[in-house]
């Protein structure tokens, strides 16, 4: 009788989970729906989707192997409403049949997080050189660098990309073909900043933006605290930990009113739109639909494998390459170049 009772009250903690679990999913999946201010615990379970994930199929063996099928049933349609989700960071591992042998518009967004500040100026030149290798047509830098020692990356990318439009000092867009008009879109309050160039492809006239929005601004509060500590400040891990979260909902409001002052901007444009950048935020969230809006997902059309752009220890994708559904995708990929905490992304566009 006692194992009864005990077997009976697993069994029910397992319930209870199950159904927890499944609240957790639901609303992490329409956390994005809503803007961060007023709803921050439904934006911010968002970021845990794949813990999210992982338990419902964990909780899902325990179902069969207990041989509770209708229990079984509850995780299983949890995973299969995350399906969409999953299609935002993993594709089927398959080549597109002749993707590279199909005309189209090479358009790569690299982070180059400023060449790592290095002097001589081979960072800049191997990029370059990755990029003519990938036979790149537009290429959109964000925390660029023009000047290396008493050079600038300018000159030597000006015999391969002919064109160029620069934002902020540090964001560029260069072009192997002619730009005909440009703009730099500066956030208030912060050193984030995006800009657009109108690009002519042969007779056929595209609005690229290349974007970079606020960070979550961990990093930055990390650094400031070991700073104090090396000077013999008192910094308790709790307010560490608060300074952290508090920085951490304040990037993510930033962004959020950044992304909706882009996606006015988008809608403003007549020519069809391609929207590059280092967006600081994964799918699904009020940053991504916000810039998403009504346009297509690069990756999600033709990307292939798992896709994740950061090289940090947690390994996310934050780099994304959008554009108008006028337009169609033939590949979507990254490589491997490791000059920054970034990897750049790459994207062929049939127009």
């Amino acid at each position: 009788m006692g194992k009864l009772a005990v077997y009976k009250y697993v069994a029910s903690m397992f319930l209870v989970l199950q159904v927890i679990v499944a609240v957790f999913t639901i609303v992490a999946l329409f956390g994005g729906d809503v803007h961060p201010a007023g709803h921050t615990a439904r934006a911010m379970l968002v970021y845990i989707l794949p813990l999210l994930i992982i338990a419902n199929l964990l909780l899902l063996i325990y179902w069969l192997v207990r041989r509770r099928w209708l229990f079984a049933a509850i995780p299983v349609i949890m995973v299969g409403c995350c399906v969409p989700y999953m299609q935002t960071i993993i594709q089927p591992p398959f080549e597109l049949d002749h993707a590279n042998s199909r005309a189209g518009l090479k358009i790569a967004t690299y982070n180059v997080a400023m060449f790592k500040r290095e002097m001589s100026g081979f960072m800049a030149q191997d990029i370059l050189a990755e990029m003519r290798s990938q036979k790149v047509d537009v290429l959109c830098l964000q925390e660029y660098n023009d000047i290396h020692g008493n050079k600038k990356n300018s000159d030597a990318y000006k015999e391969y990309f002919p064109h160029m439009a620069v934002g902020r000092k540090d964001m560029v867009i260069y072009s192997r073909y002619p730009i005909s008009a440009s703009k730099t879109i500066l956030f208030e309050e912060t050193n984030n900043s995006a800009m657009w160039a109108d690009i002519d492809v042969k007779g056929y006239d595209l609005r690229v933006f290349n974007v970079h929005l606020e960070t979550t601004g961990i990093n930055r509060t990390l650094h400031q605290a070991g700073k104090l500590m090396m000077q013999q400040y008192d910094v308790s891990s709790n307010r560490v930990l608060n300074a952290i979260y508090g920085n951490y909902m304040l990037g993510l409001m930033i962004r959020a009113g950044q992304a909706t002052t882009l996606s006015n901007e988008c809608r403003e444009s007549k020519n069809p739109v391609i929207m590059c950048g280092d967006f600081n935020d994964v799918p699904y969230s009020y940053v991504y639909n916000t810039m998403l809006g009504d346009m297509v997902d690069g990756f999600c059309e033709c990307g292939k494998g798992w896709m994740y752009t950061f090289r940090g220890k947690k390994p996310v994708r934050i780099d994304y390459i959008f554009h108008d559904k006028s337009l169609k995708g033939i590949d979507y990929y990254r490589t491997n170049l490791s000059y920054s905490d970034h990897y750049p992304v790459f994207m062929k566009i049939a127009l």
